[in-house]
This record gives structure tokens, sequence and C-alpha cells, in this order.
């Protein structure tokens, strides 16, 4: 019975981890001055807490309907090995400023730098729009379903 509890806190912690399954593209990183944003202009406080922002190329902007979206990303492949392990949530807060864009999306260095060991380079990403709320909903339900065959306290 031990063991087989065990085996159940095992899977489960593992079923907790999300993969991504997304659409694949590229990440380059831009410097800043990052002000101002095609979003919000010289709004300070569109910037999400962390520093985890990207300026959107033509294929993810939809005429501005893009802004305050969030990806879940990470990085899949580059020259010279360049991924970190795991995946971050970014918030698109501009426009690509060069055209042709460099890449499906430009992150800004502190987002680049915690899925990139390599600053400057261009990367591929496999990225999918995130929902908070969607994925606090899944993680609930998940964490019910593992911790539900654990006996109960008298």
């Amino acid at each position: 019975m031990k063991l087989l509890l065990m085996y159940l806190l095992l899977v489960c912690s593992c079923l907790d981890i999300p993969g991504i399954l997304g659409d694949i593209g590229t990440a380059t990183s831009y410097d800043p001055p990052y002000l101002p944003t095609k979003c919000k202009g010289y709004d300070q406080d569109q910037f999400p807490e962390g520093g985890l922002f990207v300026s959107a190329s033509d294929g993810l902007w939809d005429n501005g309907a893009a802004c305050g979206r969030r990806y879940q990303l990470r990085c899949i492949s580059g020259l010279k090995r360049p991924c970190k392990v795991g995946s971050i949530v970014v918030q698109v807060v501009d426009f690509c400023q060069h055209q042709p864009c460099p890449a499906t999306m430009v992150l800004s260095n502190k987002a680049f730098d915690a899925i990139s060991r390599i600053p400057n380079a261009k990367i591929n990403i496999e990225y999918a729009q995130f929902d908070w709320n969607a994925a606090e909903a899944s993680s609930n339900k998940l964490h019910n379903i593992c911790f539900s065959f654990l006996p109960k306290d008298t």
C-alpha cells in the first residue's frame, strides 16, 4: 500500500509540470529603452513584474489585439546549444520596432536571459497563449485528483 501511494504521488507530481505544446517560432532580445510602446505609450505600469515582456511580430500583433496577451514559451534550439531548462510566461507590450521583424517575438533582456545562455542570439522557441485562470483551475483539479487517493484522517 505504501509503495502504491508513493507511486501515485510521484506520477501526480510529474503531471503537475505543464508542457507547452504550442506553435514554433523564433526569438531574439532587445535592449532598453523600452518606452514608448505601441500598446500603452510611456506608461511604466504596462510592464509586468519581473520584466518578462515581448514585442510581437506581424503574425502575433493582430492589429494591436495582442497588447496584454500572455504567452508561455521555452527555448527549444539554437546555435551553440543556448537553451536553459524550463519555460517562462511573458506579456506583449509592443509591436516589433524593426520591419521586417527579426523574430516571432523580440524579448526583453530579462526574458531572454531566463531561457537562453547566450545573449544576442536567435533561438527557436515553442510558445502558446497563456491564461492564468485556466492554468490555476487545471492545477487545482489535478491536485484534487492526485490527493483523492490518499487515505482520509478520521
